[in-house]
């Protein structure tokens, strides 16, 4: 089974994306962690991709599509997969056309602007483990430090309240015609997103199973 996980940032696609993943044994797939990943290691295409997403722009189309291409060929996906953060634009979800990947379906998870700019503004990030937290929703036992591996909690660049706000402009902009490209294909699910994470899940899993059928 391969789905697509669209949302704009800070929608709980990832959070979603590991449940579904847990439930159905397939890959969850997330670009930003991805490319987070070859950010940390200072690789070639990481620091390409560095200038364009602490500005909160998207990474450059040939930087995405030829991580996303290299994770896709991995044993694990030979199942399915689920990816989370691509495509994020038209031209990226004809690129992945282009590669003979016919998706099963793509969950769209409806959140409103006002609730995304308080889940991002509140999220951080251990510098050490990587691991996530939420001030609010999931605080760590001692403020600012992480339960993992006491490493010292950060926020992230993008989640800076200046660059949210041209995180969403720009997922309206270039993400949003998502919906339409995929309902054209019959594809498309749509999923309110709940205050409750485990309500958004019984969605989700709802909206999966009428794609299996």
């Amino acid at each position: 089974m391969k789905l697509i996980f669209l949302g704009a940032p800070g929608a709980g696609k990832g959070t979603q994306a590991e449940v579904v993943s847990e439930r159905y044994h397939i890959p969850a797939i997330s670009t930003g962690a991805l490319l987070r990943e070859a950010m940390a290691n200072g690789t070639e295409l990481g620091m390409k991709a560095k200038s364009y997403i602490d500005g909160g722009a998207l990474a450059p189309d040939e930087v995405v599509i030829g991580i996303i291409k290299a994770r896709l060929a991995a044993d694990d996906c030979r199942n399915g997969f689920i990816l989370d953060g691509f495509p994020r634009t038209v031209a990226q979800a004809k690129a992945l056309d282009e590669m003979d990947i016919k998706m099963d379906g793509v969950i769209s998870l409806e959140v409103e602007d006002d609730v995304i700019i308080h889940r991002l503004g509140g999220r951080r990030l251990c510098s050490k483990c990587g691991s996530s937290y939420h001030v609010d929703h999931k605080p760590t036992a001692v403020a600012g430090i992480c339960d993992k591996c006491e490493g010292e909690l950060i926020t992230r660049a993008d989640d800076k309240p200046e660059v949210i706000k041209s995180r969403l402009d720009v997922y309206h902009e270039q993400t949003e015609p998502l919906k339409d490209f995929y309902a054209a294909k019959g594809v498309l699910k749509m999923v309110i997103g709940q205050e409750k994470i485990e309500d958004t899940t019984a969605l989700t899993i709802a909206a999966i199973e009428s794609i299996r059928g």
